[in-house]
Order: structure tokens, then C-alpha cells, then sequence
């Protein structure tokens, strides 16, 4: 097992520090929860990226957590586990592809996809209701909902993080995060 230093705790929390202030500038926010921020995700995933994927899902739940305390919207305890830990948790699985080429356009779609299927499950399961309104199945309401806002910071910050100017910067920073 791994120690984690100093340097790992500090850019980490610098990380989870931006996203929370980043969470907060939102460009669209959804009726029922959620929202476009302005790359929220991007700094989460950037620890995993960074780090690995346990350091990435231990700093994603406490992420989860923070977002719970800033911004609770809680319908059960089972719902609050899915919706703040265990989805924002998954975005830590960027860091499977933090040693491959285009890893951290990789990992970020692989951890949106992650904290989708969490935050479409928890739509399933605990908010399906909502679908008789609209006359379609809950897990096609869960799916559509949850994927219309997470795609679209998705598309948003892919397209921003290849800027090439944007990847040189965040290599440099990979490169300082990772530096003995």
C-alpha cells in the first residue's frame, strides 16, 4: 500500500477546492437537480488522473460529501449515498487512464459515465415517479435527465481540455502533481 505525502494531500485538496468554487458557477440548472457548472467535474477527476483510481475515488466521495453539505437534497439515506458519495465517487475511476496516451480525455468520460450511472440509478429508484408525468418509463426519464446535463459539461470541457494551449497546461500541472 502506498503512503500518500504532503504534495498529494495539498494538490488534491486544491483540486476539490476549485471544483467546489467551479460547482457554484452554474451555466444551467436543472428543475429537479443538477446542473451545467463551469468544469466542476474536470478538477475531481484531475486527482484521479493525477494519482491513480483509489486516491481519485477516496478524493471523489469527499468531494460527495462537501457537495451534500453545501448543497443537501436528500429524499432517503439510501438516496443521499447514491447521489453524493458513490456518484461523485466514481469520478475517480479517471485515474485507470492517468499512464495512457489521451488518458485524461479517457478518464473523464470514463468518470462522467460513472457518475451518471449512479445518478441514474438514484433517478430509477428514487425519483421514477416523475416519469408518469411525462408518459415514459422511469429508467428512460432517469437516463434522459441525468444524461442531458452531465453530457453537456461533458461535451463542454472535453472540447476545452484539448484546446491545445488548455492540454500543455494541464501536462505541466500532471507533471508538477507527480514530481518526487
Amino acid at each position: 500500500m502506498r503512503k500518500t505525502s504532503t504534495k498529494q494531500l495539498v494538490y488534491a485538496a486544491a483540486a476539490i477546492a476549485l471544483a467546489m468554487a467551479a460547482s457554484l458557477i452554474k451555466l444551467f440548472e436543472m428543475p429537479m437537480g443538477g446542473s451545467v457548472t463551469l468544469l466542476s467535474m474536470l478538477f475531481v477527476v484531475l486527482i484521479g488522473y493525477w494519482y491513480g483510481p483509489a486516491t481519485g475515488i477516496a478524493a471523489g466521495v469527499a468531494y460527495g460529501v462537501l457537495q451534500f453539505i453545501i448543497e443537501p437534497y436528500v429524499f432517503s439515506i439510501p438516496q443521499v449515498l447514491v447521489d453524493y458519495p458513490l456518484a461523485f465517487g466514481a469520478l475517480g475511476l479517471s485515474g485507470l487512464f492517468r499512464n495512457k496516451k489521451g488518458g485524461l480525455t479517457a478518464g473523464y468520460l470514463v468518470g462522467v459515465a460513472g457518475r451518471c450511472f449512479f445518478s441514474f440509478l438514484s433517478g430509477w429508484i428514487f425519483f421514477g415517479t416523475y416519469a408518469a408525468g411525462y408518459g415514459i418509463s422511469a429508467p428512460v426519464y432517469s437516463f434522459l435527465y441525468n444524461a442531458s446535463y452531465l453530457g453537456a459539461e461533458a461535451v463542454l470541457t472535453v472540447l476545452i481540455v484539448n484546446l491545445p494551449p488548455v492540454r500543455k497546461a494541464l501536462l505541466h500541472i500532471k507533471d508538477m502533481a507527480v514530481s518526487s
